[in-house]
């Protein structure tokens, strides 16, 4: 029997035209900034719908992960505890049935067919059912809601970029709707009767739109899976179809953010006086040097690597099994590159980089210039960098530190601040183990190494290898891993390639458990105080404060990065990494403007900005006096402004 569903009321007239002006209008395609905005929230049946259509174009297709999207539980607050299609059984939809079929015999094109049906009818119910209350003033408000909100399945982006006269249509519709369903006033005084011919005339205007659209006699074969309008399908090549991401995605920085220590900070040095450097630390957190679709939704390494660490809450349905985690590899970022494996790996910290290679998980590079041009090119679709590129980040990347940690001394032992569990613990960390094979813990993670052996190992942890249907593979090395370091570990978790120990506890006690190391609670206890102790930190996170605000750090990176204009670019009229330069600043500043504490001063960084773009439309006609010019007015801003900005 199919689970009741409830439909969740809104009570306010206002609060509700202001969602559905927002909603209906506002777009989710992300645009290429570093700094991503919170999505507003999903009705459960469109937000099923456009994930599931995005893991349509994954190769290969995740069925389990599709099929749980349609029969899983529904957790969202205020809409009962029955799965999406327990909704489409409730309304009456006559394609619920194929839906099941469409999933059990794995056909892409058949499952993105009945979805849609399901879907549009969905809304066209909600709207009928709406239509019925009428007779009630504001009643009907609700379901129209409902509708609207699961009508965002198909609206919003796919329609405002590819058919914005349907777009601006139905977006009138929509408000019509709204506007014409009455209200019941307060204690009865300032009833408003619904206007009955303007709703069902509007409705009338959405519903047709519906079936011609996502309810068609028959629908053309997708190469690309999308929510395209089937009627203006054959006039748009896919190309032209605009990268969107699934409900769910989180790419915003972790919270709190972490440190960011860098050795030239150490020894006294400022980023304004190394200029290969600060250009390094602007493609870092440029969008720029990846291609499509990384740049359009604004990935940067910086997404992955909040300065320099780890962002635990970096998600992408389909792309990662957990936050803090992608699968690189895959169909999404580079068809190419596609190893036909669902392997979302955990992401690694990069602190003390120079001194924690080789790298890459399985630790194929030992070069980090390697590394980093696989990364650019073959991950994330990015053109061949140029050496200078190369040069520049890897100058950055070389100057992470680990942070600083009182209870360890330079050689790895353990200072007198330490506690006394965690002494015991580092006994037991340097014992050999007849589980491995006479080794210890500290024969891989050296402490006098920055506890690592700069080797790769097979500890048993390494997934089956897979085809791309899911079957086991007869013949896989699949298992062997680079040696992680340990500093700093108390803040990366969780632990393992694939983020599979939550905490260092448990892995401690996961090499107890398959190693046969014989440690009781006691001692694992200890171990654990070890392994807290030598991943510590004195200061992790950043601090904020008055003189210290979100806007005052970025501003400074950002006016930090546009100095390589004065110091490299222009004086060597060098157009095309100028031109990537002012193309990553320029629009961060716009958007970082919302961090401002006071948003009456957003129009004097919007004023920097533009004073950016002036030096870009110089350089585009490669007139590099009055380039350098602009960039003297942009310095003359940046210094008369930056001062009161916070």
């Amino acid at each position: 029997m199919a689970k009741a569903w409830t439909w969740p009321c809104q009570q306010h007239l206002s609060r509700v035209l202001t969602t559905l002006c927002a909603t209906f209008l506002l777009s989710t395609t992300v645009v290429a900034l570093a700094h991503i905005a919170r999505d507003t929230p999903w009705h459960p049946a469109a937000a099923s719908y456009r994930r599931a259509v995005f893991f349509l174009n994954l190769a290969p297709v995740d069925w389990s992960t599709v099929a749980n999207e349609y029969q899983g539980t529904v957790s969202v607050l205020g809409y009962g505890n029955g799965s999406v299609l327990d909704l489409f059984e409730q309304v009456g939809s006559p394609y619920a049935g194929s839906l099941l079929e469409a999933i059990a015999s794995r056909d892409p094109q058949a499952f993105f067919e009945v979805t849609t049906r399901s879907t549009s009818h969905l809304i066209r119910h909600t709207l009928s059912l709406a239509e019925s209350k009428l007779e009630y003033p504001g009643t009907a408000l609700p379901d129209v809601l409902n509708a609207q909100r699961i009508f965002r399945a198909f609206g919003q982006d796919f329609l405002q970029e590819l058919d914005p006269v349907s777009h601006k249509h139905l977006g009138i519709s929509w408000l019509t709707l709204t506007n014409s369903v009455g209200s019941a006033g307060v204690a009865g005084i300032g009833t408003v009767e619904a206007q009955a011919e303007a709703f069902q005339k509007a409705s009338n205007v959405i519903k047709d739109y519906l079936l011609a659209n996502y309810e068609p006699a028959s629908f053309a074969d997708r190469v690309t899976f999308a929510p395209v309008p089937e009627t203006i399908l054959g006039s748009v090549d896919s190309s032209a179809f605009p990268t969107v991401l699934p409900p769910g995605t989180d790419l915003n920085d972790q919270d709190p953010l972490p440190l960011l220590r860098l050795n030239f900070e150490a020894k006294g040095h400022d980023e304004i006086d190394l200029p290969l450097v600060a250009f390094g630390d602007m493609l870092f957190d440029s969008p720029e040097i990846f291609g499509e679709p990384a740049r359009s939704i604004g990935i940067t390494c910086s997404t992955c690597h909040n300065r320099s660490d780890v962002n635990r809450r970096a998600f992408i349905p389909g792309i990662s099994h957990q936050p803090g985690a992608f699968d690189v590899d895959g169909a999404f970022f580079n068809s190419i590159f596609n190893d036909q494996r669902r392997d979302s790996l955990d992401t690694p910290s990069l602190r003390g980089l120079r001194f924690t290679g080789p790298y890459g998980r399985d630790g194929r590079f030992s070069s980090l210039r390697d590394f980093t041009r696989n990364v650019i090119v073959n991950e994330f679709s990015g053109e061949e960098p140029t050496p200078f590129m190369l040069d520049a980040l890897i100058a950055y990347l070389q100057e992470f530190d680990f942070l600083p940690n009182s209870l360890i001394n330079p050689d790895g032992s353990l200072t007198d601040l330490a506690s006394e569990s965690a002494r015991r613990g580092e006994v037991i960390f340097q014992s050999p183990f007849d589980g491995f094979n006479g080794n210890s813990c500290a024969s891989c993670h050296m402490p006098n190494s920055a506890f690592k052996d700069g080797q790769v190992h097979d500890i048993g942890t390494g997934r089956e290898a897979t085809d791309a249907l899911g079957a086991d593979s007869e013949v896989s090395f699949d298992g062997f891993f680079e040696t992680p370091t340990l500093l700093n570990s108390a803040f990366t978790f969780p632990y393992m390639h694939n983020g599979s120990l939550a905490t260092l506890r448990d892995v401690a006690n996961w090499f107890n458990d398959t190693n046969s190391l014989d440690l009781n609670d006691g001692q694992l206890t200890d171990l654990t105080s070890y392994l807290n102790a030598i991943g510590d930190a004195d200061n992790p996170y950043e601090i904020f404060d008055s003189s210290n605000t979100v806007f005052k750090l970025a501003w400074s990176e950002l006016t930090t990065f546009a100095t390589t204009l004065d110091t490299i670019l222009i004086p060597r009229q060098d157009k095309f990494h100028a031109l990537l330069l002012i193309k990553t600043v320029a629009p961060d500043l716009r958007a970082d403007a919302t961090s401002l504490v006071d948003l009456d001063q957003a129009p004097l960084v919007y004023e920097v900005a533009d004073a950016l773009d002036a030096v870009m439309e110089a350089i585009l006609i490669n007139d590099w006096e009055r380039a350098s010019n602009a960039y003297q007015l942009y310095s003359d801003l940046v210094e008369r402004y930056g001062p009161e900005l916070k």
